[in-house]
């Protein structure tokens, strides 16, 4: 699965890695993976966890080395997939299928569900986004904008 990541990602992946390896072996505990990919940014549930460590035959106070987390980190983002997330819940607010939202209705549905975002988070989104001259963005433009990876210069 690594050359379906970055060299970036990889050694991002292995700085973390090495930090749980606390025997300095290049192995982590079981019980650790959960923490070690939340630490990563991945938003495993203990259950998906534990199905990771079956799939690999792996029990929890057993260790497991750096090349089968790269395997399991990379099931884990592409089972993820953010994009496809927020699209699939945006798409809930386009009843007509229109492929565009109302840019107010957004801005309600991100400040008041789930993690909500301050009004000046939104308005930093919405800077990125092309709002139509009806008030309106189309939203699988605004999706993809919002995934693409950070600059870091």
């Amino acid at each position: 699965q690594a050359k379906f990541l970055s060299q970036d990602q990889i050694n991002e992946f292995k700085e973390c890695f090495s930090l749980y390896d606390k025997k300095q072996k290049g192995k982590i505990k079981g019980s650790e993976l959960l923490a070690v990919m939340r630490c990563l940014g991945a938003s495993p549930t203990p259950g998906e966890v534990q199905r990771h460590l079956q799939l690999h035959r792996i029990d929890r106070n057993a260790e497991l080395d750096f090349s089968t987390f790269l395997t399991i980190m990379y099931r884990q983002m592409k089972q993820e997939e953010p994009e496809r997330e927020i699209l699939r819940a945006l798409a809930m607010l386009d009843r007509d299928r229109r492929g565009e939202i109302p840019v107010p209705e957004l801005r309600a549905k991100l400040t008041l569900l789930g993690e909500k975002l301050s009004e000046e988070e939104v308005d930093d989104l919405l800077k990125e986004a092309k709002v139509g001259p009806s008030g309106t963005i189309r939203y699988e433009e605004f999706v993809h904008l919002l995934c693409l990876p950070s600059v870091d210069y």
